[in-house]
């Protein structure tokens, strides 16, 4: 199929000022349109292992999927989409807490996790924990994921005020994470893409060490995704760097407003699913 979706990505992950290691881990695939963050927790190493079994597992278990629908896997429905995130998140989730269980030094280790895939003319995002995906359209910048922290929960009780929300003593204390139990809720949601859309996916040590005003100043001046990373971490840790940070920015050039298929690939599609019944 010819995919008329144009992404360019660029990442950086940095253990910051104070950390003594970085238990960030980042995934991406230009080629699948994916791209994958997560925040580790837990003592000595054991945040960096939760960190880097969330998204090479996420990753693999979603290329895996998706590569077995052939030309499907672009026009497979927002529904199933969802679903297709929602099962990596939790195949996650249980290779997390196997080796919890099975390893007393890993024991009680978590990560957060946000999951973007971006198919033809439409993004779908999962997350869960108060890593970040914003959206940076004409000027303004929109923050599509909604925190799962204690935090969040007094904001929206009207406790505390968002301005001084990045201040708040118990920032970090998060209320969902894979590897602290069986079962996970994962939050997903849908979003229209336009050319020229730029998607910033960050652990919290970039949102709690830059306002919204910083963020959106550093990415209205993007020349190129590499050195934008560059500058917002660097930004980061000028204003502290009090946690590890890491980014992944996504540039929509082009999008396809519907798939074209071409007869070889129907013909290839065609014939998988012949050998299929085959079987």
């Amino acid at each position: 199929m010819t995919q008329h979706l144009a992404l360019r990505f660029a990442a950086k992950t940095d253990a910051g000022k104070v950390r003594a290691h970085n238990e960030d881990a980042i995934e991406w695939n230009d080629r699948s349109g994916l791209a994958v963050l997560a925040d580790g927790m837990g003592g000595y190493n054991a945040g960096e292992i939760a960190s880097s079994m969330a998204a090479t597992t996420f990753k693999s278990f979603l290329e895996g999927r998706l590569d077995e629908s052939g030309w499907l896997r672009s026009t497979q429905s927002t529904r199933q989409l969802e679903r297709l995130l929602v099962d990596a998140a939790e195949a996650a989730n249980r290779r997390i807490l196997a080796a919890s269980l099975s390893q007393p030094e890993f024991s009680g280790m978590g990560t957060t996790l946000v999951a973007a895939l971006f198919r033809l003319n439409r993004l779908v995002l999962a997350h869960i924990g108060d890593s970040r995906t914003y959206r940076f359209r004409q000027g303004i910048l929109t923050q599509l994921t909604r925190d799962h922290s204690q935090l969040q929960e007094q904001i929206d009780a009207g406790l505390v005020s968002p301005e001084w929300a990045r201040f708040a003593p118990n920032k970090n204390l998060i209320t969902r994470a894979l590897g602290v139990g069986d079962e996970i809720e994962v939050d997903t949601s849908v979003h229209a893409l336009e050319p020229g859309d730029l998607y910033l996916l960050c652990s919290d040590g970039l949102s709690d060490m830059l306002s919204t005003e910083q963020i959106v100043e550093l990415l209205s001046q993007e020349s190129d995704l590499e050195s934008t990373c560059v500058d917002l971490v660097n930004a980061a840790n000028y204003n502290g760097g009090r946690d590890n940070i890491s980014v992944i920015l996504i540039k929509v050039d082009g999008i396809a407003s519907q798939p074209v298929f071409h007869l070889r690939e129907r013909a290839l599609y065609w014939l998988k699913s012949c050998m299929r019944k085959w079987r």
